[in-house]
């Protein structure tokens, strides 16, 4: 079969199957072409995105302004390596630092790199400004955390997916509960804590929301103990919850934010750390980077990806969609005891089913969401995340509802 022939699903799931390592599981349907919030499968079948490749594609698919700016970049210039100056990083650097009220910015490629620089700011910080004895600064990161899979990532994982069988781990982590300001008070007691790295909602352990004032209170411990809040804002920023980044729902500004993911708006692989020159400036030349980070066609990409969440008041429409889908999917909760409760905040949200963990109830209701047009997927068994793109409209968000609801009624609970 030629590389090139049109491929029918069972044909390019085989084709991964052989070919391809075997650290994921997907959906079972293969998708070809996107646009705004729908995607097409390699049979012409039509579906609504509510999973947005976990929050990358907030700007929805090839917006037309984001391919814009990849082609025009694309056709001048795409990488000369940090060894370099090139004409786009300046400009890229000025806008996002302006509009997130940061010094500077450190710009490099994955939502974990984002994750990992964090860790090396925060440590050289702690060395050069905190003065914590060398080799003995601690970063404290929440239980349920999900920031990658490098091995500082699960290294700091409380999921034994994550973390079988990678050890040795990574020294200097402490792992404290979720949304437990006691934890978190009785952590900082230890005069070598430099950090606190944390999601603002906890995505991959299945919207996890913290009580109100949460991240408010954290952030002020921190800052009494002379310790950095770090927050992973890659799931969670470019107007997902419906803010800018979610702390700002508390008026909270990190000491250093993690972003990531849209970004780039899902077109290409972009993140950054933020932060002000009292931590950004301890790292030198040639102590960290990364041969892409920084690179001309990430940079235009990026910088139209923002202006596309910001013109288009992408966290206004998030905002006012979210409270809506949380209050249809809460009044259907009360009349089908399949759904235990719902919860999130913006357009980022979760069901979780009446079931345990280890059932395939959310799996074969996702199945059936497929079959009726909308892909979702579970997450931690039992929980189905949601999370459309931010461009989608009332009357879009009321049509994906109605199959939700219609999917759910007619799922047999023994299936």
């Amino acid at each position: 079969m030629a590389i090139l022939d049109q491929l029918t699903s069972q044909q390019a799931i085989d084709l991964e199957k052989r070919y391809g390592a075997h650290n994921y599981h997907p959906l079972p349907v293969v998708l070809e072409r996107g646009e705004g919030v729908f995607l097409w499968d390699v049979e012409g079948k039509k579906y609504y995105d509510f999973l947005s490749a976990y929050s990358a594609v907030n700007q929805g698919h090839c917006h037309p302004k984001i391919i814009h700016a990849l082609k025009n970049q694309a056709d001048l210039l795409t990488l000369t390596s940090r060894a370099f100056h090139n004409n786009v990083l300046g400009k890229y650097e000025k806008y996002i630092t302006e509009l997130f009220g940061y010094d500077k910015i450190l710009p490099v490629n994955t939502g974990v790199e984002g994750g990992e620089t964090a860790l090396k700011l925060c440590r050289k910080w702690a060395y050069k400004v905190k003065g914590i004895k060398k080799n003995k600064a601690k970063i404290l990161f929440a239980e349920n955390n999900f920031w990658g899979r490098t091995l500082a990532a699960v290294s700091s994982s409380t999921d034994p997916s994550a973390f079988n069988d990678y050890g040795p781990y990574l020294p200097g982590f402490e792992i404290i509960k979720y949304n437990d300001l006691k934890a978190l008070e009785k952590a900082l007691e230890d005069p070598n804590v430099a950090g606190y790295m944390v999601e603002p909602i906890q995505g991959e352990a299945g919207v996890l929301v913290p009580d109100d004032g949460y991240l408010r209170k954290a952030y002020d411990l921190c800052k009494s103990k002379n310790v950095l809040f770090i927050a992973d804002e890659v799931q969670t920023g470019i107007s997902r919850t419906g803010k800018l980044y979610c702390c700002q729902h508390e008026g909270v500004k990190p000491d250093i934010l993690i972003l990531g993911k849209a970004l780039s708006g899902g077109v290409f692989p972009v993140s950054a750390a933020l932060a002000n020159n009292e931590i950004m400036m301890t790292i030198k030349p040639g102590e960290h980077g990364s041969t892409f980070g920084g690179n001309p066609l990430g940079c235009s990409i990026a910088m139209a990806a923002l202006k596309v969440a910001v013109d288009e008041k992408l966290a206004d429409n998030a905002e006012k969609l979210g409270i809506i889908f949380r209050k249809e999917l809460s009044d259907f909760a009360l009349e089908n005891n399949l759904v235990k409760s719902v919860r999130g905040k913006g357009l980022l949200n979760a069901i979780l089913i009446n079931d345990t963990e280890e059932s395939k109830t959310a799996w074969n209701i996702c199945l059936k969401l497929r079959d009726n047009g909308l892909l979702a997927k579970p997450t931690h068994g039992n929980i189905i995340r949601f999370a459309p793109p931010l461009i989608i409209t009332e009357k879009q968000l009321l049509d994906c509802i109605s199959i939700i609801k219609k999917t759910i009624n007619e799922f047999d609970f023994n299936r």
